[in-house]
């Protein structure tokens, strides 16, 4: 099961992180700050989303 969340993990942070971007963009956020933190806050809730499609599918 480890696997297959660190491969859902891959594919989800990726997406969260993006949209997390795309949001901050919109809003006007224009510094470095806004766009780091909106990426780092999408990788780490990848985490428990990839746990929960991890625990579905297996």
């Amino acid at each position: 099961m480890t696997r297959l969340m660190l491969v859902i993990y891959s594919m989800a942070s990726v997406s969260l992180a993006g949209m997390a971007i795309v949001a901050v963009l919109s809003m006007g956020y224009f510094t470095g700050k806004a766009i780091i933190a909106s990426a780092v806050l999408g990788a780490v809730v990848a985490i428990p989303v990839s746990m929960m499609i991890a625990r579905r599918l297996a």
